[in-house]
């Protein structure tokens, strides 16, 4: 079995519950941005182990949190001795609106994953635009290069939509099977 990591941001508890989802899909561990930007004790460790890492954070105005992009910018250290190499990589994003902007959000972990010369996973789950589709529908949002969801808007409510949490669950069987098939 592969050693897959989800480190992630999440400000109003949706983000968080990706997480949980992809990591049941991978059987991977989870790793919580705190609301500083920092990981966890041993964070830098558990990611330098992984074979896969998975980014997630919600899409605000447009791009993941800055405290997402803390740790992308501490990443620096791993990046100058190429230490994630050939890893591979996949994202997952939400924001409260249908569109949201959440494509630019993958672009950049996308982005980031190509800068640590790793390979990207994509979500592989065709978009539910059949007439019988409904919200909780698997890929509703239609996203290919990562897990997309919309959530509410208000901290009050964590509530998701199952079809955006079974992609979720999607995307991490998907990341799982692909370091399976890569360690042969």
């Amino acid at each position: 079995m592969s050693d897959i990591v989800v480190v992630f941001h999440s400000g109003y508890g949706h983000t968080q519950r990706m997480a949980q989802a992809v990591a049941e899909g991978a059987g991977a561990h989870l790793i919580a941005i705190d609301a500083d930007g920092n990981l966890p004790r041993g964070g830098w460790e558990a990611l330098a182990a992984a074979d896969a890492i998975i980014f997630g954070a919600p899409t605000y105005m447009g791009g993941p949190s800055w405290q997402f992009k803390k740790f992308a910018d501490a990443s620096s250290k791993p990046w100058f001795v190429q230490a994630w190499k050939d890893k591979l990589f996949a994202g997952f994003t939400n924001s409260s609106a249908m569109n949201g902007d959440k494509h630019a959000t993958i672009a950049y972990f996308w982005t980031l994953a190509m800068q640590h010369s790793g390979l990207w996973v994509s979500l592989g789950v065709l978009p539910s635009n059949d007439k019988a589709a409904t919200r909780d529908s698997p890929n509703y949002v239609g996203g290919y290069a990562g897990a997309l969801a919309t959530s509410p808007t208000d901290a009050s409510s964590s509530e998701m939509s199952r079809g955006d949490l079974e992609t979720a669950r999607a995307l991490g069987e998907r990341v799982a099977a692909a370091a399976q098939r890569l360690a042969g």
